[in-house]
């Protein structure tokens, strides 16, 4: 197989993992690419020849490799996951962060991962993503969310209006802050610190959480994933933030319809054996410790 490495560059903890990684691969036989950023990094470092990182780069990661290797937390995994995109390249969480939800291969196990996939002993892990389009055809920066999308108001102004129908039959009216829209697989990151519930990966559903609603009985609610969403916004004449995966994009006309459904691809991302969802709530969220 031919391993593709991009990681978190802003930490210098990636840097001697990956080049030390790199020799072994080639000791192995086994080929590596990298992301510009992380052969420019190694360069720049002196742990990698220049002419060696310019051979390894690759310019287009999910079209070039089998296997994505993603060096970070999971920021960097959903960044990995964007860049594989709807080619289905599969994504393996090596995580040099500090909660690791979808980075769960610890670093200094990555050449037994490795060898595990060699051995083709692991599976890969289709996740939902989500999509969204705006009305009249105009293009979002970001149109496919692995963990949420996110509707925010912008800075200390008032709370914001969201109007949101299901499959055309009106659902509620949400007067808060903002309001994320989940995959199962993004239960555990924005959505959980909202008040969200944890939701299997394995379920296919979509979350609507609000953020600090100003009425108590708006709760989130678990719909299927076969459902057509549709929203509007109202701020009072105010720009708001439609994010996806953390990524914003200033929305600056209230009103417009943004519609939300399931995507047409799923993120593959690879589980090597003795790796579960439960096991994996355990240990970061430190359930049973005394």
């Amino acid at each position: 197989m031919i391993y593709g490495i991009t990681g978190n560059t802003q930490k210098e903890q990636l840097w001697e993992p990956v080049a030390k990684l790199l020799s072994w691969l080639e000791q192995q036989g086994l080929q590596a690419k990298l992301h510009p950023t992380v052969a420019e990094g190694l360069a720049l470092r002196k742990l990698l020849p220049q002419a060696q990182a310019a051979a390894c780069t690759a310019h287009d990661l999910a079209t070039e490799v089998d296997v994505i290797l993603s060096f970070g937390g999971d920021g960097t995994l959903l960044q990995s996951a964007h860049l594989a995109g709807r080619h289905g390249t599969p994504v393996l969480g090596i995580n040099i962060g500090r909660m690791g939800f979808l980075a769960d291969v610890e670093v200094e196990h990555v050449r037994e991962a490795i060898c595990a996939i060699e051995r083709g002993d692991y599976t890969v892990e289709a996740r939902m993503a989500l999509e969204a389009e705006l009305e009249n055809s105009l293009s979002l920066e970001l149109p496919w969310a692995l963990n949420e999308f996110v509707i925010d108001r912008t800075g200390p102004a008032g709370l914001i209006t969201i109007d949101v129908t299901v499959d055309g039959v009106p659902l509620n009216q949400y007067w808060a802050d903002g309001l994320i829209f989940s995959t199962p697989t993004g239960s555990t990151a924005y959505s959980l610190s909202a008040g969200g519930p944890i939701v299997s990966p394995g379920c296919e559903v979509i979350i609507l959480t609000p953020i600090a609603p100003h009425t108590l009985t708006l709760r989130p609610i678990v719909l299927p994933a076969s459902v057509t969403l549709e929203v509007r916004v109202y701020t009072s004449g105010q720009p708001y933030v439609l994010a996806a995966d953390g990524r914003s994009q200033l929305i600056t006309q209230e009103g417009q319809r943004i519609t939300i459904r399931r995507a047409t691809h799923t993120v593959n991302l690879i589980k090597l054996p003795g790796q579960h969802y439960f096991q994996t709530l355990r240990n970061k969220l430190m359930w049973g410790a005394r």
